[in-house]
């Protein structure tokens, strides 16, 4: 399991001040000139060596996505900074902002610079308003110090950070949708192609990352690639910080490695699941729109990107929610339904109209009003909303669904026929 030494957030708790005194002395803001001065590709190859992988769920090689942006200046650059956390069971990116804001910070200007950005925006979700403060006064200490503004570090290199608060949409979450929000629309994705690194904030070259990649990238620079491949597992390298609630004696944040076994992480540091490990039903490991996985597979899956993907779900945002066998499974589904239909922005007709349909199947479903060929049907629909959207949020809506009929369909079947039995 990860070493002391290898933490990132040390503040995570916010054991000790977030402000600018206390971050140096945490070792952010140390040789920053001396990494600047490596040169944008440089950065660039550094980050693709190291294999950091996008946190914001996705999980995109984030050096290649950063080298799509075009090599000449020839018009504005920006950076996006996406922390408009939104997905249920995840809370990361808002302790990091409370707790770290100065590695963000540091961050985005290493980030901006690697890909010829003079200008970057931290699109910050309008509900994390205390953290939204903190924040800003952090950014405010950097111009105060000169890490930010004009002619930083005497390189000849200007950058300007902007905090933006949004208005809690979740489909915001999409890079494209929190472009659009950014620049004052509404909030819906695009169509892609064009992609944002050649056409994306107000038209210009962009790249959106997650809080979490980005208050990663100083580490990385500062300790080496090779410090973070041989942290986590190959094409999962580095430290992730995950989320536990749900069914757990002590829910929590933790920064543990990228393949640590999810039965560890929930005993270790969450106080086990309410009742013992014996009374655990299933566990969604990715944040609320990845499937989730029965008991049987929570023994020994990693929590990695690839362990989990051959497992039937995903690592997500790393938000795990851990359900115990009092819970209703058919209620904690239906209640995502709910969740997905009320934040679909309605651009996409299987979305529009199957996120509704799928939420009012499974009220009939915990009500105990289907028939086994409405089961099916519904599993059948999910796999019609599945890839047929311009976002993911058809496929978000979609998969809990496929999860809960993959792994409990022969329950749901016995619940429906013993109950034909009892009418009859």
């Amino acid at each position: 399991m990860i070493k002391k030494t290898n933490i990132i957030f040390s503040n995570l708790y916010g054991s000790e001040n977030p402000y600018i005194t206390s971050a140096i002395k945490r070792g952010d803001w140390v040789n920053t000139k001396k990494i600047l001065k490596n040169g944008k590709q440089k950065i660039i190859d550094i980050i693709k060596e190291s294999g950091l992988r996008g946190r914001g769920g996705a999980g995109f090689a984030t050096g290649m996505k950063w080298d799509f942006m075009p090599k000449e200046v020839k018009k504005q650059h920006y950076l996006v900074i996406n922390a408009d956390e939104g997905e249920p069971g995840t809370c990361k990116d808002r302790d990091i902002i409370r707790n770290e804001p100065h590695k963000l910070i540091e961050g985005c200007l290493l980030s901006s610079y690697a890909v010829g950005a003079t200008k970057c925006y931290i699109y910050i979700r309008g509900e994390f308003y205390n953290e939204s403060l903190i924040l800003q006064k952090a950014i405010n200490e950097a111009y105060k110090k000169k890490f930010l503004g004009k002619n930083i570090f005497g390189l000849n290199i200007d950058f300007d950070l902007y905090l933006h608060l949004g208005s809690g949409a979740y489909v915001c979450g999409e890079e494209t949708a929190l472009i659009e929000s950014l620049e004052g629309k509404k909030g819906q994705p695009r169509l892609k192609p064009p992609f944002p690194a050649n056409v994306g904030l107000f038209g210009k070259p962009t790249t959106v990352n997650n809080v979490e990649t980005i208050a990663v990238v100083p580490t990385i620079l500062r300790k080496g690639s090779k410090w973070f491949l041989d942290i986590g597992n190959k094409n999962n390298s580095g430290s992730k910080i995950f989320c536990i609630s749900g069914h757990v004696n002590k829910p929590c944040n933790v920064e543990e490695e990228l393949g640590v076994p999810l039965k560890y992480l929930i005993q270790k540091y969450a106080g086990d699941v309410i009742g013992g490990w014996s009374n655990l039903l299933a566990v969604i490991p990715g944040g609320s729109s990845v499937p989730l996985l029965p008991k049987s597979k929570c023994e020994n899956v990693l929590m990695d990107f690839d362990s989990l993907k051959n497992a039937g779900s995903a690592l997500g945002t790393g938000g795990i929610i851990v359900i115990n066998k009092q819970t209703d499974i058919l209620s904690s589904i239906a209640r995502l339904s709910e969740f997905y239909h009320h934040e679909s922005c309605g651009q996409c007709t299987p979305c529009r109209e199957g996120t509704g349909w799928i939420m009012r199947m499974m009220r009939k479903l915990v009500d105990n009003k289907c028939t086994i060929e409405e089961v099916n049907l519904l599993e059948e629909v999910t796999k019609q909303i599945e890839g047929h959207t311009i976002c993911a949020l058809g496929d978000a809506a979609a998969w809990p669904i496929q999860g809960l009929l993959k792994n409990f369909k022969s329950e749901i079947i016995n619940r429906i026929s013993s109950k034909k039995k009892n009418v009859a």
